[in-house]
C-alpha cells in the first residue's frame, strides 16, 4: 500500500458544553423545516446551489464510489416539459394507481395531480442513483449500497439548502423515468428524488402536522 494512501484525520475534540449547545442549535434550526408547495419565482443564488451540493457530495458512500448525479435545472422550458410529465404520472397515481388507505393519508397534506411549484420554483435539482461508474478500462464498474449512500447525500443537500434560507419539497412522481430523457441522463442511471428549490411564497401555509417525539422514534441499550 502506497505510503500516502492515508492521511490524518482533521479533527477538533470540543468541550463537551459546546457540542452540546452547537448539536441543540442544528436541531432548533432543522425543526422549522417544512416541505413547502408554494414557491415565489425569484431566482435563488447559484453559488448557494453550488455549496449545497458540495456539501451534498461529502457523503459517505459504498467504497466511496459516489454513486449520484445531481442535474440542475432552471431553464423555463425545461422546468415545463417536466412539470407535464409528471403531472401526466401523477394523474395516472390519483385516479388509478394509489390504493383508497393512501389517498387518505394524502389528504391532510393538501396534494393533488396538479404540481404548479414545477414550473415556478426557480430551481429544480433531479438526484439520479448510478448503478454504475465508467472505469478507466472502458467498462462498467458495479456501485455499492446505491439507495443508502444517495439517501444520505440528499439529507445533506436538504439540510445545507435550509440552513442557507432556501425551502424544499422532494418529488417523486412514480414512475420518473421521463427525467432521463429530458435531462439527458443514461438509462442505467435510476431517478431517484426531484428536489424543487427556492423561497418559499409570501403568505404561504403548510399542514398543521408534528413529528414523533424522541421516545417514539427511538431505544436506547
Amino acid at each position: 500500500m502506497a505510503e500516502d494512501a492515508f492521511i490524518p484525520l482533521q479533527y477538533q475534540r470540543l468541550p463537551e458544553s459546546t457540542m452540546c449547545q452547537q448539536a441543540d442549535a442544528f436541531y432548533q434550526r432543522m425543526r422549522t423545516r417544512r416541505s413547502v408547495r408554494e414557491f415565489s419565482s425569484d431566482p435563488v443564488p447559484m453559488a448557494v446551489i453550488h455549496s449545497a451540493l458540495q456539501a451534498a457530495g461529502t457523503a459517505p458512500s459504498g467504497a466511496n464510489k459516489q454513486p449520484w448525479h445531481f442535474a440542475v435545472v432552471t431553464d423555463t422550458a425545461v422546468k415545463r416539459q417536466i412539470r407535464l410529465a409528471a403531472e401526466a404520472e401523477e394523474r395516472e397515481f390519483y385516479q388509478r394507481r394509489a390504493s383508497e388507505e393512501w389517498l387518505a393519508d394524502l389528504a391532510p397534506l393538501g396534494t393533488d395531480a396538479d404540481k404548479p411549484f414545477l414550473e415556478t420554483a426557480p430551481c429544480l435539482i433531479g438526484i439520479f442513483l448510478q448503478k454504475f461508474n465508467p472505469g478507466d478500462d472502458g467498462g462498467k464498474h458495479k456501485n455499492y449500497y446505491t439507495s443508502e449512500s444517495v439517501g444520505i447525500a440528499t439529507g445533506l443537500l436538504i439540510s445545507a439548502l435550509h440552513m442557507a434560507g432556501l425551502a424544499t419539497l422532494t418529488h417523486t412522481p412514480s414512475p420518473m423515468k421521463f427525467l432521463n430523457s429530458i435531462l439527458m441522463r443514461p438509462d442505467d442511471e435510476r431517478p431517484y428524488i426531484l428536489l424543487v428549490v427556492g423561497y418559499p411564497a409570501e403568505g404561504v401555509k403548510v399542514p398543521n402536522i408534528s413529528k414523533f417525539p424522541l421516545q417514539h422514534t427511538s431505544s436506547f441499550f
